[in-house]
């Protein structure tokens, strides 16, 4: 549990570092192995997951801070500018968990399983903020050929900037597709299954399932954009081909027919 000394109201800030965040091996005050919990400083925590997101809990900004600093080796593929994304836990004594539309969210009590929930939630909502990010600026980057394509009925790019389009959408595609298992519950709802009510709010406070189905649509345009390039780069290089093989006809039956001019002329 975090320090009691929090009482009232405890900020959560959840941060989208990288890729991945290597969190084996791990030295310090654990509160919890998975996800893995670390007590920092005087009482509040840092929740790392795995697809590169760490969260925290009842932490000063000295101290996310500091351990920020002390994981920086672990994070993978580091983005340039990390997402972040916050909310305001508030301690309600015996009453019932209460999740207000954009307001605290308001717990009984701050015990670990409460506190992973919480964390794992808007872990996902951050790691989905940056994918919805990355769909967004590809959109932008297809949408002018899209464009090209719809009225000029061809396109003036060359093989390389359709290359270049190409890998974008394929990198979109391989950072988002299965990142974050937002389906998967918490491993904390395994031994607090009465918990699952709390978690359901949430999910639905963070429109999480909505976001995630949202996203494979549009991962799903880009994938499908993907393929008319490369078809288009098929097409292209199937045209270059005819047309080196007419030309190599139209030379031969030249030759052809120069060598029987030619011989015509010597008799």
């Amino acid at each position: 549990m975090i320090n009691s000394e929090f009482a009232g109201r405890i900020s959560v800030h959840a941060l989208h570092l990288g890729d991945r965040i290597n969190t084996s091996n791990f030295e310090g005050d654990i509160i919890s192995a998975v996800p893995l919990a670390i007590r920092t400083g005087a009482g509040g925590a840092a929740v790392l997951f795995r697809y590169g997101v760490a969260v925290f809990v009842g932490a000063t900004t000295a101290e996310e801070v500091a351990f920020l600093s002390s994981i920086s080796n672990r994070v993978m593929g580091r983005l340039g500018v990390a997402e972040e994304e916050s909310t305001t836990v508030e301690i309600a004594g015996k009453a019932d968990d209460q999740i207000a539309a954009g307001g605290p969210i308001k717990l009984a009590d701050l015990s670990s399983p409460r506190m992973l929930i919480v964390a794992d939630v808007l872990a996902k909502s951050v790691a989905l903020a940056s994918d919805e990010r990355e769909v967004t600026k590809v959109f932008g980057i297809i949408e002018p050929f899209a464009a090209e394509l719809a009225t000029r009925g061809r396109t003036r790019r060359n093989r390389t900037e359709i290359l270049k389009l190409i890998g974008n959408a394929l990198l979109v595609q391989h950072r988002v597709s299965g990142r974050v298992a937002v389906a998967e519950k918490p491993d904390a709802l395994w031994d607090r299954p009465d918990l699952e009510r709390l978690y359901a709010r949430l999910e639905d406070e963070y429109e999480l399932k909505e976001r995630v189905e949202t996203l494979d649509r549009k991962v799903a345009v880009i994938a499908e954009t993907a393929e008319t390039l490369a078809d288009i780069i098929d097409t292209r290089r199937s045209l270059r081909l005819e047309l080196i093989v007419v030309i190599l006809i139209a030379i031969e039956i030249a030759t052809s027919f120069y060598q029987i001019f030619i011989g015509k002329g010597s008799h």
